[in-house]
């Protein structure tokens, strides 16, 4: 089974504009955290008229620097790889300054229904009063002066999330969906593990030489990245089954077992992603609730 190996060496090099390409250029907001890494990763695309893809949080002093990268420039579009308040509420503060329209999937909203008297555990998370001057398809082919990117449709961290590609196959902007620094955290009910690993699969497909994710450095090899990420995704999936066939029966329980080596204060986002990955067993047939709603606290067993 291919085995993955995360590159967490990035530099930030806070407020400056690092040149990753012909007519590509990062800026990384100084929010470090456990789920941002070093920050998140702002992109200039294009040279004279430019594109900025996701221009982060609501932070005065990273729009200020998106503005000094690009001073001398027109802003003419302002791209939303997803409504995480990550990436997105920068938009906001950026159209005030340059005036450029907003380009997105569509707003923020959970990859399935919510469960009757179920809460969002991530509303907090949420950029929910994001407003889209454009909505944009998987397929279509966005153009500026001198720069295109072709859109992807990439679901699976959030309904709504996009990746995008350079035409000519030479890089992609992998936001979210793939990081070389860690694996995307799938967490109901905004994520959806059938859609993640869908999303693999299509990207798959594709041939882009490297990747430009939304947090910390290059994926420098995508093909076997991808590989690498599919067979985590499976081992995690056949560590739960391993559990529920020791007799574990609540993701409480299996998350202690399977992520005893990762930090406790982590444990949280890790039973979130447990609970994406039941919901893809039951879905599939494997894993039946013991409930009437499957939830964090349900009890599963295997179907034999």
């Amino acid at each position: 089974m291919p085995s993955i190996s995360f590159d967490r060496s990035f530099m930030p090099n806070y407020g400056q504009a690092v040149v990753l390409a012909p007519g590509v250029r990062r800026v990384t907001c100084n929010n470090p955290g456990p789920f941002t890494f070093h920050g998140t990763n702002s992109y200039i695309i294009g040279e004279g008229k430019v594109a900025i893809l996701d221009p982060g949080p609501a932070d005065k002093a990273h729009i200020e620097a998106l503005l000094q990268a690009t001073k001398g420039e027109t802003i003419s579009h302002i791209l939303i790889s997803h409504t995480h308040s990550d990436h997105s509420p920068g938009a906001e503060l950026l159209q005030q300054r340059c005036g450029a329209a907003i380009y997105a999937e569509g707003p923020h909203r959970p990859a399935r229904t919510l469960h009757l008297g179920e809460i969002n555990p991530l509303d907090a998370s949420a950029d929910s009063k994001l407003e889209i001057d454009h909505f944009l398809k998987n397929g279509e082919r966005i153009e500026g002066e001198g720069w295109a990117l072709d859109v992807l449709h990439t679901p699976g961290h959030t309904a709504n999330h996009l990746s995008f590609a350079l035409p000519d196959g030479s890089g992609l902007f992998s936001a979210d969906h793939v990081m070389a620094w860690s694996t995307s955290i799938v967490a109901p009910p905004d994520g959806s593990m059938a859609d993640y690993m869908a999303s693999l699969k299509a990207l798959m497909k594709r041939k882009d030489a490297v990747y430009w994710p939304g947090h910390g450095g290059i994926v420098k090899e995508p093909e076997s990245f991808l590989l690498g990420l599919r067979a985590h995704r499976e081992m995690r999936e056949a560590a739960l089954i391993d559990r529920l066939d020791a007799g574990d029966e609540t993701i409480a329980q299996m998350v202690a077992i399977v992520y005893k080596d990762v930090d406790r204060s982590l444990h949280g986002a890790a039973s979130l992603s447990m609970f994406a990955q039941i919901e893809y067993l039951v879905a599939r047939g494997f894993v039946v609730c013991q409930e009437a709603i499957p939830s964090l606290s349900a009890h599963y067993r295997l179907i034999r």
